[in-house]
């Protein structure tokens, strides 16, 4: 986006009114503000074209479409669980996978550590090898059709 992100996540501030740099905040955020709005479907677009400041507009879309619905977690869980390579290319089946897993991550991405002092703690590091481990035993299962049983 033209380096133009810092307008959505906050970065550059407004300046005030009498800041010599107001107009060329002023064009820039309108030219982000018309980026989003070209990019969402118009029935979005108009619950938020009147929102002038482009963090703000950003912060309400992510609000409204951000939001864990754990019926969908639930559901992709399963599709990503019941889902097997069968006929398809590995390529196909790895493709499939790898959308549904993007998806649910939107829901539940990994956290980050906020401590002000860095951690020392291996929390995080188990935590994140835990996932990779369990998204290449998935594959696994699903690339030759396994369906394990424990007594």
């Amino acid at each position: 986006m033209k380096n133009k992100f810092k307008f959505v996540d906050g970065s550059i501030e407004v300046p005030y009114e009498d800041d010599l740099n107001r107009a060329a905040w002023e064009r820039c955020n309108n030219r982000v503000h018309t980026w989003i709005i070209n990019s969402i479907s118009p029935s979005i677009a108009q619950s938020v074209v009147f929102i002038e400041n482009d963090m703000d507009m950003w912060n309400d879309l992510k609000y409204r479409f951000m939001r864990g619905d754990r019926i969908r977690v639930a559901q992709l869980q399963q599709e990503i669980s019941n889902l097997k390579q069968g006929s398809k290319k590995v390529t196909e089946y790895f493709t499939e996978l790898r959308l549904l897993r993007e998806e649910l991550d939107q829901y539940r991405p990994m956290p980050h550590c906020t401590c002000p002092i860095p951690c020392s703690c291996l929390a995080m590091c188990n935590a994140k090898g835990f996932r990779v481990e369990d998204r290449i035993i998935q594959f696994l299962i699903g690339l030759i059709g396994l369906h394990l049983k424990f007594y």
